[in-house]
């Protein structure tokens, strides 16, 4: 069995804010914006699970404009679809029915009187997929992929699917995937060769999921696998959080 963790979601680099986290511990997980413009869904018509559109968690001066921008929904979570055709993210075709894939993102204390804190960002976990079919897309039959990743935003979207249906990797969950309910924060504040501020994995997160053989940069990172003896440490400790 293996486990893996990716970093997904709007973060100040890509859509210019981090995910809301509010004070009772749960979050909202907003995606990055769709620069090829072709999704349904905006960050005006996407709402919450409070009912509010992911339009009002950006600064007043730039609402008017999110309401209208689209968005990359991926991962999602109403049929647990994942895919991407960039090669830091190719070895998840490795993933195996039963392997965990869990994700997590950049958050930020929010309050709806004052909006954002001056709390720093950190990376939360914030849903994981129990792994029922992954690989290349075009390992896939027509049939398979619409029955299993129709929902997906790399192949609902047919010329986008077109373009990068030769580089682009599919991940599906299965039974007991989930998004959590709360958020579970797994970073700390380190610093990279030159001093500069970066996030890194934890020391209590360390002890769950390992060190990745140094590695422990997640702030900008490749899928970071689980090494074998942490991996039923990890899954089981994902299964335990809400």
């Amino acid at each position: 069995m293996q486990c893996v963790l990716l970093r997904v979601g709007i973060d100040s680099g890509c859509g210019g804010i981090q995910g809301p986290l509010f004070d009772n511990g749960t979050f909202e997980f907003v995606c990055i914006p769709d620069n090829k413009g072709v999704s349904a869904h905006t960050y005006g018509n996407c709402l919450g699970r409070y009912g509010r559109p992911f339009a009002d968690y950006f600064p007043p001066s730039r609402r008017a404009l999110m309401r209208g921008r689209h968005v990359h929904v991926d991962p999602e979570f109403d049929t647990f679809t994942y895919g991407d055709p960039t090669t830091p993210k190719r070895s998840l075709r490795q993933l195996n029915p039963g392997d965990v894939l869990a994700f997590y993102c950049g958050l930020q204390r929010w309050d709806d009187d004052t909006g954002w804190c001056a709390e720093r960002p950190a990376l939360y976990l914030v849903g994981y997929f129990v792994v029922s079919l992954a690989g290349m897309a075009l390992d896939f039959t027509n049939k398979e992929r619409a029955l299993n990743f129709g929902n997906n935003f790399h192949v609902r979207h047919r010329t986008v699917f077109e373009l990068q249906k030769n580089e682009l990797v599919l991940v599906k969950g299965g039974e007991g995937s989930r998004l959590f309910r709360n958020a579970h924060r797994i970073s700390a504040e380190g610093k990279d060769r030159t001093g500069k501020p970066i996030k890194v994995l934890s020391p209590a997160m360390q002890k769950v999921f390992g060190s990745f053989e140094g590695r422990i940069a997640i702030q900008r990172s490749p899928p970071r696998w689980v090494a074998e003896n942490h991996v039923e440490r990890a899954i089981d400790f994902l299964a335990g959080l809400e």
